[in-house]
């Protein structure tokens, strides 16, 4: 594969302004190669002022995991946007952020943040790490629920002592509720050397979780609903770089095919739910998003959106293959980085980089991926 790998410069210098440039270049290659290849969605005009709430993991992770945990996510994460970490696993923004600005709404501020926090525009509950199982470990996706709970009964009490611009009981009903969850209990499971027949057992239990959660936001007054199916597990570099050579069974694209499975199967039972509860809820609206169709044509396309090497991290350790290390992670000791990460789709192994994220939003924006066939904008329109 034949990658040069070099350490993330980490002061101004010549080399560093050399590198921002060829940033910038390639960045302007990544847009050219989007207005080519990929159906360009306009931006929303809402009717009403858009508000989301969403749950889930690291895939959507806005900045929970540092506001709740303290945790250290170091650069070179935030890189390619920001200019710094901001608590997103990746070089800049992530699918949310994509979408958000679609509907001109600031980025989603996490539930947890402190300090200049905004909740004007909805609320971030996804936090790295946080799968449906077990329960009420910090942050399953019930805790997740469960903080949406306290945070909307503690915005209807200040709303009647008399603050203002607060969200408010009607708001919280057209809202969008967001549910990007599933990826951790399946890689978990694998990651505990069960085999794929025990894996697959487990996925009746997941699905009831989020069914549960779904059902508990509709009593509230929900009606929105935003559900994305999970990713091909078994092409993330971390996964193909752990599992021993000898269990490994490959697809034609070099991706773990049993992860790969076990992750069709979850998809196909979450397109199962999301069908029958469109019949069981009264005046809801649920939209199920093909994620795994999306990413795995990253990885089979990869050429064609301009990505070298689909199956290996930008930044980590250990050069090719796969370039990860699980003792070397991104952003610690020992870690080195692409010079151009928009050739990349993965970031550290597990998360994608904002190339990566930029089109699976454009693609998710085109409806061509979602049941029923409806707009991201749909929920502010009315």
């Amino acid at each position: 594969m034949g990658v040069t790998l070099e350490q993330y410069p980490s002061s101004s210098s010549p080399r560093q302004c050399d590198y921002v440039l060829r940033l910038i270049i390639h960045l302007l290659l990544l847009l050219l190669i989007l207005l080519l290849l990929l159906p360009i969605p306009t931006y929303s005009h809402c009717n009403n002022h858009p508000i989301i709430f969403n749950f889930g993991d690291s895939n959507s992770d806005t900045g929970g995991l540092v506001a709740g945990l303290g945790y250290n996510i170091n650069a070179p994460n935030g890189r390619a946007f920001f200019g710094r970490s901001t608590g997103r696993l990746s070089d800049g923004r992530l699918v949310i952020d994509f979408l958000c600005k679609n509907l001109s709404s600031a980025y989603l501020t996490p539930y947890m943040d402190s300090l200049g926090a905004n909740f004007a525009n909805g609320a971030n509950f996804a936090i790295v790490g946080s799968s449906t199982l077990p329960k009420y470990v910090p942050f399953a996706l019930n805790v997740q629920v469960m903080q949406f709970l306290h945070f909307r009964v503690r915005s209807l009490e200040l709303i009647e002592q008399g603050s203002r611009h607060i969200i408010d009981d009607q708001e919280f009903r057209n809202a969008l509720y967001m549910i990007d969850i599933g990826q951790n209990d399946l890689s978990d499971a694998f990651s505990k050397n069960e085999s794929y027949a025990q894996v697959v057992r487990r996925i009746p239990l997941i699905l009831e979780e989020i069914k549960y959660a779904i059902k508990n936001l509709y009593e509230k007054g929900g009606k929105n609903f935003w559900i994305h199916n999970t990713g091909p597990l078994g092409c993330l570099p971390q996964k193909l770089s752990l599992v021993s050579k000898v269990d490994k069974v490959f697809d034609q694209f070099g991706c773990i095919q049993p992860y790969n499975n076990a992750a069709k199967v979850f998809n196909e039972g979450l397109h199962a739910l999301c069908a029958q509860m469109r019949s069981e809820l009264k005046n809801a609206t649920i939209v199920y998003v093909d994620i795994y169709s999306i990413k795995y044509d990253l990885v089979m396309n990869s050429m064609k959106y301009g990505f070298v090497s689909p199956l290996m991290a930008c930044c980590g350790n250990g050069g090719p293959p796969y370039n990860y290390n699980i003792n070397m992670k991104c952003g610690e000791n020992g870690f080195s980085t692409c010079k151009e990460g928009v050739k990349y789709v993965s970031w550290d192994g597990v998360h994608y980089t904002e190339a990566a994220n930029m089109i699976v939003a454009s693609k998710i924006l085109s409806t061509a991926y979602s049941t029923p066939k409806f707009r991201f904008d749909y929920f502010c329109q009315s």
